[in-house]
């Protein structure tokens, strides 16, 4: 798996302050992504055990950080080396939430089990894939009104999909 960048800090993509890995590869190919150069799977620099431990201290040094976000490219197409980061993450950051953003939706995660295994460990997945045709700037977190802002558990729980409540 590939890093195609780190943002230590940003209130972009997520509840309060979140550090922000960029997943190199994507296969969904939406038209108008805003981060193209994020599909090819070798863009960026390897995520060796170095990096992922570095970035893991640098979180959990950081009293501002709420949580980790996962973005691409789509870190479901690197759905097992994301579950050990999350996983390693949960371990250092126990107090800190996860949130990951695919093009999948959350009922196509739920049916692939290595795919499913990471989901279950986020708190939200930001799901299904930009549409540049309902794409809409004014929406917090996402960029077309197609998106979804699923709370895992509560999706679990009550078997449907359950949107977090932003307000």
């Amino acid at each position: 798996m590939n890093l195609c960048g780190f943002i230590p800090e940003s209130i972009n993509e997520g509840k309060g302050v979140r550090a922000v890995l960029f997943i190199s590869g994507c296969r969904h190919a939406c038209p108008g992504c805003f981060n193209k150069e994020s599909w090819d799977f070798e863009a960026g620099e390897p995520f060796t055990n170095e990096l992922k431990t570095q970035i893991l201290q640098e979180i959990a040094n950081n009293p501002l950080i709420d949580g980790v976000t996962l973005c691409g490219g789509d870190p479901f197409f690197s759905a097992e080396e994301c579950a050990l980061f999350v996983s390693e993450f949960r371990a250092c950051c126990p107090d800190k939430n996860v949130w990951a953003y695919t093009g999948y939706t959350f009922e196509a995660l739920m049916r692939q089990p290595k795919l499913r295994e990471l989901a279950l460990m986020c708190d939200v997945i930001v799901d299904g894939r930009f549409n540049e045709q309902e794409k809409d700037t004014s929406l917090p977190f996402r960029g077309s009104r197609n998106q979804r802002i699923v709370d895992v558990a509560l999706s679990v729980e009550k078997n449907c999909v359950i949107e977090v409540d932003l307000s």
